[in-house]
């Protein structure tokens, strides 16, 4: 509803996105392309928009984010991941373009979209950024798209609320981050019940790995659109020049 409702979270995705310098291509792993036992990337060079979802306006299936692909970008992903299948059907799920839209709403970046491997462990998700970070040094932007707490089956009993386990857990991932401290991002005690709801069933935390994994040396951590609504937040995170992001905290 962000890339339709006239909100603060969605002013500053485009706000930021006039303010960062433009990629040369794009690399956004969607916490809704969910794949087992291996990574995939789409590789047509036209991906067509995909509506994962239900119930909602039409206003929104009415969207498109007709962005070119980059089949030689996706193959070279592959080369330097490793245990990656290319994907010429798929597209750019509400993932992709749920955050791509209001930052680049020309469409005209190249634009690969990575799958998470949901029985990779923790540690896989780390080293894909890791491995995909010298691509920023070419002017590719690596864009993680999920949520930091994210439990739709909590969500529509507390709404609009904002609950001490949100909060709690929002408040250490966040520190975590500007800390750079990997294994508390990445670990968790089964007996940590904000965590256990926050993460929920994965897809959505996962991706912060790949960006958090992608950060270089003297990176600054920049945290904006820092909100909650019951059991959904919209945190972003920014790594690298704290520039563009100095007017969005």
């Amino acid at each position: 509803m962000t890339m339709i409702t006239d909100n603060p979270e969605r002013a500053g995705l485009e706000a930021l996105g006039r303010a960062l310098p433009r990629p040369k291509a794009i690399v956004s792993i969607t916490a809704h392309w969910e794949t087992r036992g291996v990574t995939r990337l789409t590789a047509s060079p036209s991906p067509q928009t995909i509506h994962d979802f239900r119930g909602f306006p039409q206003a929104l299936y009415d969207m498109r984010y007709a962005a070119p692909g980059d089949p030689s970008l996706a193959a070279r992903v592959a080369e330097m991941i490793g245990n990656v299948e290319l994907d010429d059907a798929y597209g750019f799920d509400h993932g992709v373009w749920g955050t791509l839209l209001p930052m680049f709403p020309d469409a005209d970046i190249p634009v690969v979209a990575m799958s998470v491997d949901m029985t990779a462990p923790p540690s896989r998700h780390l080293e894909i950024g890791r491995k995909l970070g010298s691509l920023r040094d070419e002017g590719i932007l690596i864009a993680a798209s999920g949520n930091i707490v994210h439990n739709l089956a909590l969500w529509r009993q507390s709404a609009g609320t904002r609950a001490d386990w949100a909060i709690d857990f929002q408040s250490r991932i966040n520190r975590a981050l500007i800390a750079g401290d990997d294994d508390a991002i990445s670990g968790f005690a089964p007996d940590d019940q904000p965590a256990a709801k926050a993460i929920n069933s994965g897809e959505h935390y996962l991706p912060l790995l790949y960006a958090a994994g992608a950060r270089l040396a003297g990176d600054a951590v920049s945290i904006f659109n820092d909100t909650i609504d019951g059991a959904l937040s919209m945190t972003s995170v920014g790594f690298g020049d704290p520039a563009p992001f100095a007017t969005l905290q």
